[in-house]
């Protein structure tokens, strides 16, 4: 199967912030809830999905957000078979910034992913929820 035919869509957009009550507090007041909040625990950061309709926003407190335009950190794309797509981006020569697909305990069961790098230095990560 093509990698395009196991791309959902659009999960989330990441976006580090040095103050994630303050962050919460803007998005809120857009009209966002938070549909995730809780710890990173490997690298001690708090983290909250925020949603409004079919947007999600991750922010994770991890006090080196760059404060200047262009600041947002990943885009992530949702995936029906991250092993799948990660065997088929593997092979194209694209910078990987995982060597395997990592695991993290958010929502109900859980996330798969990995992530490579753009050609604008940006991050590109490939999610299935569990």
């Amino acid at each position: 199967m093509a990698i395009k035919q196991m791309i959902n869509g659009l999960q989330h957009l990441g976006l580090p912030t040095n103050d994630i009550e303050k962050t919460i507090a803007f998005y809120e007041s857009l009209g966002f809830d938070i549909a995730l909040r809780t710890v990173n625990e490997p690298v001690n950061e708090q983290v909250a999905f925020l949603r409004l309709g079919n947007v999600t926003i991750e922010t994770y407190e991890n006090r080196a957000a760059a404060m200047q335009n262009g600041a947002i950190d990943h885009i992530a794309l949702d995936v029906s078979d991250v092993d799948a797509v990660f065997e088929q981006v593997s092979k194209l020569g694209h910078t990987m910034l995982d060597d395997r697909v990592q695991f993290l305990p958010f929502w109900e069961r859980g996330v798969r992913f990995f992530t490579i790098q753009g050609p604008n230095h940006e991050k590109v990560e490939f999610s299935q929820k569990l």
